[in-house]
């Protein structure tokens, strides 16, 4: 089992449930629920940065016949967005059905669905994460897939604009 702190991430449409493991990488734990949309990638970076992670887990939606629906798609545009800003490692792992168990989990527990809307994202990035940690600790080997960094390109500043045409003024 590899060493160090790996945080997991439950892409949502509207949420993005985020999770903790401890440096030996033995329990998830929750740590925050995002809204979706601008600065969630920011808040995940500071986060990777702020916890010393060595890794982020995302959760791959995939449908019980193995295939990628559109939720796929978006958890891998995410994870490629996230991949492009951080240091570490990005994998995404199969999470088939972890949403629902960390409902039924909540339920189990006496918390409705209107109070669990706030925690179920980060009650199923507990569920990924966990697992993750789990499939490694079974196999000896990284779960998922990483996902590959996309090339960056630096932010255009003054020193590298490329200078357009000048304008010839003439005194006719």
């Amino acid at each position: 089992m590899r060493a160090g702190v790996r945080l997991g991430v439950d892409v949502g449409t509207v949420r993005v449930g985020v999770a903790s493991c401890d440096p030996a990488g033995m329990i998830a734990t929750p740590v925050e629920t995002l809204r979706r949309g601008r600065g969630d990638v920011e808040a995940l970076v500071r986060m990777v940065d702020e916890r010393g992670a060595v890794e982020v887990v995302v959760g791959l939606p995939t449908t019980l016949a193995g295939r990628q629906g559109t939720a796929a798609q978006a958890a891998q545009a995410y994870a490629e967005e996230l991949a492009a800003r951080v240091a570490v490692p990005v994998r995404l792992v199969d999470e088939r059905l972890s949403t629902v168990a960390a409902a039924r989990d909540l339920r189990a527990s006496g918390i409705g669905s209107r109070k669990g809307r706030s925690v179920i994202d980060q009650a199923a990035a507990v569920i990924i994460l966990q697992g993750a940690l789990d499939a490694e600790r079974q196999s000896g080997t990284a779960p998922g897939r990483v996902v590959a960094r996309a090339a960056q390109t630096p932010p255009r500043t003054d020193e590298t604009r490329t200078p357009g045409p000048r304008k010839r003024h003439t005194n006719d």
